[in-house]
């Protein structure tokens, strides 16, 4: 499966290095079948570490969260979480713009890949939600960085609601 965006990913949008890869689902009245990834995928080049869950009850935010070597890669299974990402990487191109997409039920599936140096965290707007994980490289604390929620330098609204355009 070729990779293509699930939403139109223009400047302003996204963040270098961050992609969507947008999922086929095959139902029938039995339920269905999604395919995640494929180790052969280019979106997928880093490799496996480790794979995670987080279940999280309506209301709940965890931000802001982010890694210098470790890559992610987000599903959400059930539920609805909005997700911020923000770039803290002097040398791109997207150095401190955010951006905000929606995941999970009622939206169109996605892979979330995000890149080191970009700090990640979600809001449950619809749960409880499950957000299915996989990351680089096994847990390392030392590549473990936390930003506050409210951080000034970002600005983000956390308590916002969607829409997300």
């Amino acid at each position: 499966m070729s990779f293509k965006p699930s939403i139109p990913l223009t400047p302003h949008r996204t963040l270098e290095g961050v992609e969507l890869k947008q999922l086929q689902t095959h139902a029938d009245g039995r339920g269905f079948f999604r395919e995640l990834i494929r180790v052969t995928d280019d979106f997928f080049r880093e490799g496996f570490g480790q794979w995670s869950i987080s279940r999280m009850h309506v209301g709940v935010i965890k931000a802001w969260h982010l890694h210098e070597k470790q890559v992610d890669w987000w599903y959400v299974n059930r539920g609805v979480i909005k997700v911020a990402l923000h770039d803290t990487r002097p040398d791109s191109i997207t150095f401190r713009r955010t951006m905000e997409l929606l995941m999970g039920d009622h939206h169109p599936p996605v892979i979330l890949r995000i890149p080191p140096g970009v700090a990640h965290g979600c809001r449950c707007l619809d749960g409880p939600a499950e957000l299915f994980y996989i990351t680089s490289r096994v847990y390392d604390p030392s590549d473990e960085g936390r930003i506050p929620h409210d951080d000034p330098e970002i600005g983000y609204d956390w308590l916002s609601g969607p829409p997300i355009k």
